[in-house]
């Protein structure tokens, strides 16, 4: 009888640990996409303009693969036309013209083979580095989306400012489902020589070397303690 309880529960176990999967940061071979949503700024009502899929770079997003990790950078538009940039003229776009939009840039990868679906999906990484001002909102997302993106459902959290993040969303069955995970970044666009002073954020896969040294330094303490 024990020996059929202990199977009983090794076989949940297992069916558990089945609708469970771990997502994390990837490298640039991995099938990430782009997404773009555009806003007036806030001053001009925050109206809802277009959204439209965009190209990863132009997202400023940078992989760094020996590093395994992607910088996102705040959005650049090289169109001078005054849709994009505050100014005198039709054309006042150029080095230092304030942007006339918000824009929200996501940057995932998107699973539609029902292979995430009717599972706990958890998504997990670092914050290495954030320098963003705060013209720019830094988020982490999980959605779900039905088949024809008419509805979906989604756990989203502002990125730390260094360190670990964690989240996880319970998907719905369904094979043409469209699960994604990633970044998001949201804010005023900028022209394209003037990110620097509006800062940037880093993502990875593995913690950045200043956590590994605090890591190293509390290993070492527990060792001497141990010997001691």
């Amino acid at each position: 009888m024990t020996s059929v309880k202990v199977a009983a529960v090794v076989a949940l176990l297992s069916a558990s640990a089945a609708q469970a999967v771990v997502v994390g940061v990837e490298s640039s071979s991995s099938p990430w996409l782009g997404f773009m949503n555009v806003f007036n700024l806030p001053s001009n009502g925050g109206a809802f303009q277009f959204a439209s899929g965009w190209g990863v770079p132009d997202l400023r997003a940078t992989f760094n693969d020996p590093a395994q990790a992607v910088t996102m950078l705040p959005n650049t538009i090289g169109d001078t036309n005054e849709y994009w940039y505050i100014g005198q003229g039709t054309n006042p776009g150029g080095p230092g013209a304030p942007g006339n939009k918000i824009m929200e840039a996501n940057l995932f990868q998107q699973r539609s083979d029902g292979s995430l679906s009717g599972t706990t999906v958890t998504f997990n990484g670092f914050v290495t580095a954030n320098t963003l001002t705060s013209a720019h909102e830094a988020r982490i997302f999980i959605r779900d989306f039905a088949p024809d993106f008419s509805s979906f459902n989604e756990t989203i959290i502002s990125a730390p400012a260094s360190g670990a993040f964690s989240l996880s969303l319970v998907t719905l069955p369904g094979t043409t489902r469209n699960v994604q995970w990633g970044m998001q970044l949201k804010g005023v666009n900028v022209w394209t020589t003037d990110t620097a002073p509006f800062g940037s954020i880093t993502y990875s896969s593995v913690p950045g070397p200043g956590a590994l040294a605090v890591a190293g330094v509390l290993g070492l303490a527990a060792t001497r303690r141990r010997r001691a």
